[in-house]
């Protein structure tokens, strides 16, 4: 396996410029899998593919026929980030969630972006996200979005975008640490030679954010991590942050109110929880005040939260920011409650909702990408120029049915990394996903990480694990 064979094939590509030569920071790496013998990098795979089954690093798939639990796919080529990129995400992340919890206070009290024009209001109040019975609230330290996982993706020319955010439940991070243990074992003297910035204090840090946000006297809070239960896609993530926090993991039947606290049973009896870590959707919360069928969450857990004796994170209704038709006025935001431009620019964004953009969408639906304002995991998307005239059709008709429910991207040419292809590298596309912690009232605090995942098809841009894609580790490089 060398690498004159690899073809970036006019892609920005993530390893090498379009000379062929590495870039900042991957030159150690190259430098090392020359040396090492034929077959040697295939077997180095196989053991870290090996490792994440022994170590049951895997995720759920519903509606599989072939079985619901799967390994996440895993390619131990890492994907190499500039300290230069680094400094503008960190800036851009750092300000957008700076913007968001602002504009998230604001739309459940006196909606002044609304009044100024900034943003429908329409848009807002018919949002999936947005939840009436969050009105008037305010979380503890005026903290909404205390984890948060927002997806980036480069263009062709190299320039960085936002492509969604996630604020409601994001998931990822513990494939992110495990990968960076993976690696580590794997490639052991390339760790020694680069410089690479950790992300090993990413679980002590979040239990930090998580006690930072405790009701005011509790000098030793208890923290709990609120799993939906086994079959939750996610739940390998949920007991593994709960063992790495030193927490305990916990469903909605482990939790009562009794006398106006939430509290947990245990074999020594009721004890009381200041902060749960929630990893249900909001609507599963509290039947009491969300969905009346649901058997997952805590009877009574909002009002117990609106006295301020408990701390969620994140806050109930945070999703009203998950929204794509919201995400869109994402540059609003920054220029109204923080009077900047924005740093990270988002992906330009067509709203069907609008007489004019919906016209323009439904005659070009074979060039852009369409997506469903309230899915995830890629499902809910059609891209056009890949999509039959009957699924264009059916989108169509959808988006004419429903025209709030959708918006419209242009396709960029994501970038790409190499991958390990049978005996040769090939180009892959990939995202990537940086997670950001935010507590009582300090600065928000980015993982110099994140979650960079692959779509291993060849031609595909749908990086997603649903959709059968993969992830790498993402190596932030120190600064010279």
């Amino acid at each position: 396996m060398r690498w004159p064979a690899y073809d970036t094939e006019g892609f920005f590509d993530e390893m090498f410029d379009v000379e062929g030569e590495p870039r900042s920071g991957a030159a150690p790496l190259l430098e090392r899998l020359a040396e090492l013998e034929d077959g040697e990098l295939q077997s180095r795979q196989r053991a870290a593919e090996q490792s994440f089954w022994e170590l049951g690093i895997t995720f759920n798939v519903y509606g599989n026929e072939e079985g619901t639990e799967r390994i996440f796919p895993f390619d131990v080529i890492p994907r190499i980030v500039s300290a230069t990129d680094w400094a503008l995400v960190e800036a851009g992340l750092k300000q957008r969630i700076h913007a968001l919890n602002l504009f998230i206070n604001d739309v459940y009290h006196e909606q002044e972006i609304v009044k100024a024009g900034m943003i429908p209001g329409e848009l807002v109040l018919s949002a999936k996200g947005f939840l009436p019975p969050c009105i008037g609230l305010t979380p503890p330290r005026g903290i909404w979005c205390h984890i948060t996982g927002s997806d980036l993706v480069r263009d062709h020319d190299g320039r960085l975008y936002v492509l969604e955010d996630n604020l409601r439940t994001p998931s990822g991070v513990s494939y992110v640490l495990e990968n960076r243990q993976v690696l580590k074992r794997t490639f052991p003297q390339v760790f020694e030679a680069s410089k690479v910035r950790p992300v090993d204090d990413y679980p002590s840090r979040l239990l930090e954010t998580l006690q930072a946000m405790a009701p005011d006297g509790s000098r030793t809070p208890t923290v709990v991590v609120l799993t939906p239960g086994m079959y939750n896609s996610a739940y390998f993530e949920h007991t593994f942050l709960a063992q790495q926090m030193g927490v305990e993991l916990v469903e909605g039947g482990d939790l009562v109110i009794s006398d106006g606290y939430v509290k947990m049973r245990t074999t020594k009896g009721l004890q009381r929880v200041d902060v749960i870590y929630r990893r249900i959707d909001d609507a599963f919360l509290d039947p009491l005040t969300f969905r009346p069928d649901s058997l997952l969450g805590v009877p009574g857990l909002m009002d117990v939260y609106r006295a301020g004796r408990v701390a969620l994170a994140n806050a109930p209704g945070t999703g009203i920011a998950d929204d794509k038709a919201v995400y869109a006025y994402v540059p609003e935001m920054i220029r109204f409650y923080l009077g900047e431009e924005i740093l990270l620019p988002n992906v330009p964004t067509y709203q069907c909702s609008d007489v004019d953009q919906r016209q323009y969408v439904l005659a070009h639906l074979d060039d852009l990408v369409v997506k469903s304002v309230n899915e995830s995991g890629g499902y809910g998307m059609l891209v056009g120029p890949h999509a039959s005239e009957a699924q264009r059709e059916e989108f169509a008709k959808a988006i004419e049915a429903h025209p709030r429910n959708y918006i419209a991207q242009p396709m960029l040419a994501l970038s790409r990394a190499p991958v390990i292809v049978e005996e040769h590298f090939e180009g892959r596309h990939v995202d990537l996903r940086p997670y950001v912690l935010y507590g009582d009232g300090a600065k928000p605090y980015v993982m110099p990480g994140g979650l960079t995942r692959v779509a291993l098809q060849k031609g595909s841009l749908v990086v997603n694990s649903s959709q059968g894609g993969g992830s790498k580790d993402t190596w932030v490089m120190v600064e010279d």
